[in-house]
């Protein structure tokens, strides 16, 4: 009783001088985000829209021509040199239909080299891709199949070493997939007239669509969030800047672009995005197609989502910053590019975006009940996120009745993202972690057929999660003293946002593979 006297007592003399302000400021602080966030949201609606209803089609901005080989003279001749490259490693689920996928592109099999960019650690499937790889090559297939001594640089490191082989030179262009992509046979004769017809032009962008959206809830959750940046933020960067992040596959880049950009580098866990930016202030233009899909995996499991989001988290964060004086420096692009890059690409979407949902939903707002004084206007914490939550679901209208679970959802991811931003931004613990996404390819599926295992063998202490069981009982007492003692009705999403921490706290999310 004594601590609980004292405790009411300091929290009676620092309510006033100290809590009110300190939350009030946080409060403006969020608001200044969230209509940030708001504005940008609309800018980009409003641009999609525009592009529609005016038809600016990619085929129609720029200029676009099928490859024709009707010369008898020049023969195959006439379509450029393309390389593939597949990295992998460890990808024992899906290496087989990546390299299938890839052998079996349209184009003329002295035209193209398939490479084989294999960083696996396991002995036994670095046998199986090396067996693929001289299945095709029997098949008459140009394929190449390349293995180094260390995995320095992980991904980045491997195509840059890929680069480096002699039978590369006579190559330009270069197409790039990762190892659960698969391309349909007319990806190359859609996406590269845009590079041979456009000098200007360094990458073109396929889109990305899932095989295994339906697995889980978690999976359509991840849905919306990619379909969203695919069907709009990637359209807005490439009708309106002719820039936009590359996406690290399922894209094609021009040889000479690459070099000059620099090549990859492995200094953040965005090689991609990192290429991207520095091409772009070479002033080299991008192309996105939406029209032109690629299937690849989503991870099914919540540990290999946390891991990929860290990285794609923390990595813009650390590029950032790494680039920030570069950019504004950079004499060779406008100054309205630059301004897109630095405000509207990193710090609204790469950085606000991230710290606006944990910081205001998930910490200022739940503490403000217990502070009535400071008080939170409607359109804060209503209309401008309502109109925001629709504006990011119409990307995937087929899920738009999972609105609700999906804010829920990113409220929770929101927590890791921010920490993985901040880790970016500063330069601090796992900031250069790569962990290679996890694929399970229909693993899950076999299993279940030969049923395997009937029972899941995993051990509770590996599927409890504290941090997000920290912030459900933070947010659930938070819910309790405004159904008792306030007067806003936060308690209905704090009871939800709760549960939903909760059940990610407690491992039951996404799929869980048995043992």
């Amino acid at each position: 009783m004594e601590a609980a006297e004292q405790l009411a007592v300091v929290w009676k003399q620092a309510r006033g001088p100290v809590i009110v302000p300190l939350l009030r400021a946080s409060v403006m602080v969020c608001l200044a985000m969230c209509v940030i966030l708001f504005v940008e949201k609309v800018y980009m609606a409003v641009v999609v829209v525009a592009m529609r209803l005016l038809g600016r089609r990619p085929e129609r901005q720029w200029r676009w021509e099928p490859v024709r080989d009707d010369d008898p003279e020049l023969g195959s001749a006439a379509y450029p040199m393309v390389l593939v490259q597949i990295p992998m490693y460890n990808e024992r689920e899906v290496y087989q239909k990546s390299i299938r996928a890839a052998c079996g592109l349209s184009w003329p099999s002295d035209r193209i080299i398939i490479q084989v960019l294999d960083d696996s650690t396991d002995p036994a499937i670095k046998e199986l891709v090396q067996v693929e790889c001289q299945r095709w090559a029997k098949k008459g297939v140009n394929i190449k199949y390349e293995i180094r001594d260390n995995r320095r640089g992980y991904k980045a490191g491997a195509l840059k070493e890929g680069m480096k082989h002699g039978y590369v030179k006579d190559c330009d262009y270069v197409a790039i997939f990762d190892a659960d992509f698969q391309p349909e046979p007319d990806f190359l004769t859609r996406a590269m007239p845009f590079l041979i017809h456009n000098p200007e032009i360094a990458l073109v962008q396929a889109r990305w669509v899932f095989v295994n959206a339906n697995e889980c809830l978690m999976t359509r959750m991840q849905e919306m969030s990619l379909d969203y940046h695919f069907k709009v933020e990637q359209e807005v960067g490439s009708s309106a800047y002719a820039f936009f992040g590359f996406n690290g596959t399922a894209g094609v880049w021009r040889i000479s672009a690459l070099n000059e950009a620099g090549g990859w580098k492995d200094r953040t866990t965005v090689e991609d995005m990192d290429l991207a930016v520095r091409a772009s202030l070479k002033g080299w233009k991008f192309v996105y197609l939406g029209d032109l899909k690629v299937k690849s995996e989503l991870p099914s499991t919540f540990k290999a989502f946390r891991y990929q989001q860290h990285r794609w988290s923390c990595g813009p964060a650390n590029l950032f910053r790494k680039m920030l004086m570069e950019i504004v420096k950079n004499q060779k692009v406008t100054l309205w590019k630059k301004i897109y890059v630095i405000y509207n690409f990193f710090f609204v979407r790469k950085i606000i975006g991230h710290i606006l949902t944990s910081v205001f939903y998930c910490l200022v707002i739940p503490a403000t009940v217990f502070v009535p004084e400071v008080e939170i206007p409607r359109w804060g914490y209503f209309y401008i996120p309502t109109v925001i939550t629709l504006l990011n679901a119409v990307g995937t209208p087929r899920s738009f009745h999972l609105v609700i679970f999906w804010v829920l959802f990113e409220n929770v991811m929101s927590l890791h993202r921010t920490k993985a931003t901040f880790s970016g931004l500063l330069e601090l613990g796992r900031v250069n972690e790569w962990v290679v996404t996890e694929k399970l390819g229909d693993v899950l599926k076999m299993k279940v057929q030969s049923k395997v295992s009937k029972k899941l063998r995993m051990r509770i202490i590996q599927r409890l999660h504290l941090l997000e069981l920290g912030v459900a009982a933070y947010i659930f007492f938070c819910g309790c003293y405004d159904l008792l003692f306030g007067k806003r009705y936060y308690y209905i999403f704090l009871f939800m946002q709760s549960i939903a921490f909760f059940i990610v706290g407690v491992g039951f999310v996404g799929t869980i593979v048995p043992n």
